[in-house]
């Protein structure tokens, strides 16, 4: 039942894909849809790329492990949506295609090309744990009668990629836009029927309480004090720096019909934000009672649904997280895609290709980085789970990105050798303080209870303060 569910899922969507082709003329309906998305599709399509593996599956995978507390992870992308409701607007009106063509029109070429190589970095390490999840789905679903995988992992995690690509080939946004609103819907009405009936199934809180005792998890029931500020810190700043100044919600504003209805959709994908989220982590709590063994609680959400739901209600909602997965890997292959036909391909190649050779190109794009993608998933597969994955590539793009976007759209007194600065410093010390064990020999242990974000988003900013205020000082001088 589990399978079949996908598969005529999977049947669907490509059928959608097919038929959206047709509506694809030029590089700008691939990439934009046409600028032509309402207000409700580009609530849909923004609540499905957000809630993607980092939440069904890392989120979820935190609270069981850690309890009731996780309530408190999506707090730093629910701060990072409010202040982007005083901002879609903005950025519809300029009529910009990319987030370095923000940053390259007011701080010019380099900035631009550095941001596109750290949004390409960061938006592959997204990619390929998508990639990981599908796998590990497709494995759960595909069992002999003595629940043994039918496929290895590698196989798996190929087939998961292999659709993901060809899903995202054929008619770019217009495809992936219209099936997120589906998908958005489905999420949210699986998580409301399904919170309740595990509950029930659970014994209410007396049992939960009891089953977490039991298990030898009496914290799961505390709210305060499982967390201190700095695991706060490092929970919440990466989802916060890149929501901020995430590629694809860009790419959703600048797809809007109008600046009032990307505002309008901007202010409901908060509530939807919060609903969502919040089903997640409580739907992962309560399942975490009844699951007492570490191994599946690892993918909390599958296991509750092929083993506790009832089948009709889990097929649905295993279907659901592979929809999540899907989408959420489209937009994060969708953007780099777009944003090396924009900022390189179309700069420095060729400036005068047609709209249709300038569509080819980004489809081969979509191809060759779903390639790339699937080589770091290689490197990923045996190491940390999604949730330490998901902040990595996070800290990525928002140390590296974030501070001088905001700079770009809201600092007057920002200098393009700021931005450059900050951008290099934001990459670099996510890289060494992740990647480079000579640092713990340098600076002292207690440095390192905080994860990479803090020092590489401190850093950053700290970079693109200074700098900008020492050159801006220096070219009023030369003046």
């Amino acid at each position: 039942m589990y399978f079949s569910f996908i598969l005529i899922y999977l049947v669907a969507l490509i059928l959608i894909g097919v038929i959206k082709t047709r509506k694809v003329k030029d590089a700008s309906d691939f990439a934009l849809a046409g600028r032509s998305l309402t207000p409700w599709v580009l609530l849909g399509t923004m609540i499905a790329t957000w809630i993607g593996t980092g939440s069904i599956l890392g989120n979820a995978g935190k609270t069981y492990n850690t309890g009731l507390a996780a309530i408190m992870i999506p707090l730093g992308s629910l701060l990072g949506v409010i202040l982007l409701v005083f901002i879609a607007e903005k950025v519809r009106n300029m009529e910009i295609t990319t987030v370095p063509e923000i940053i390259g029109n007011r701080f010019g070429d380099t900035s631009r090309n550095l941001v596109t190589i750290a949004l390409v970095m960061a938006y592959m390490v997204i990619v390929s744990y998508q990639y990981n999840a599908g796998g590990s789905i497709l494995q759960v679903v595909l069992v002999d009668e003595y629940n043994q995988p039918l496929i290895s992992m590698d196989t798996a995690v190929i087939i998961s990629a292999i659709f993901i690509v060809a899903y995202t080939v054929l008619a770019g946004l217009f495809s992936v836009a219209y099936t997120d609103v589906a998908n958005a819907v489905i999420i949210i009405l699986t998580f409301i029927i399904s919170l309740p009936l595990l509950w029930m199934k659970a014994g209410g809180l007396s049992g939960i309480e009891s089953a977490f005792d039991t298990s030898g998890r009496a914290s799961h029931m505390d709210f305060l004090g499982v967390f201190g500020p700095i695991d706060i810190i490092n929970f919440c700043l990466p989802p916060f720096l890149l929501i901020l100044g995430d590629a694809n919600m860009y790419q959703r504003f600048s797809a809007g019909r109008s600046g009032a209805g990307v505002k309008k959709a901007t202010i409901y994908f908060v509530f939807g934000v919060l609903i969502v989220e919040t089903l997640i982590i409580a739907t992962a709590w309560v399942s975490s009672a009844m699951i007492p063994d570490a191994e599946n609680g690892r993918h909390v959400m599958i296991y509750a649904a092929k083993n506790i739901l009832p089948p009709l209600l889990g097929a649905t909602m295993i279907t659901t997280i592979v929809g999540i997965i899907i989408s959420t890997a489209d937009s994060y292959l969708l953007v780099p895609a777009t944003t090396i036909v924009h900022d390189v391909y179309r700069k420095y190649i060729n400036k005068t290709s047609d709209p249709k050779h300038i569509l080819i190109v980004n489809r081969i794009c979509v191809l060759l980085l779903g390639f790339i993608a699937f080589w770091v998933s290689k490197g990923f597969a045996k190491s940390e789970g999604f949730f330490e994955r998901a902040l990595y590539a996070y800290t990525i793009y928002g140390a590296g990105i974030t501070p001088s976007l905001m700079a770009a759209l809201f600092w007057k007194k920002a200098t393009s050798t700021g931005v450059t600065a900050s951008i290099i410093t934001g990459v670099v010390v996510t890289l060494l303080w992740k990647e480079w064990d000579w640092l713990t020999q340098v600076l002292p242990q207690s440095s390192f209870s905080f994860d990479e974000v803090l020092p590489a988003a401190f850093a950053s900013t700290f970079v693109l303060i200074t700098v900008s205020l020492l050159t801006q000082r220096k070219n009023a001088f030369k003046n």
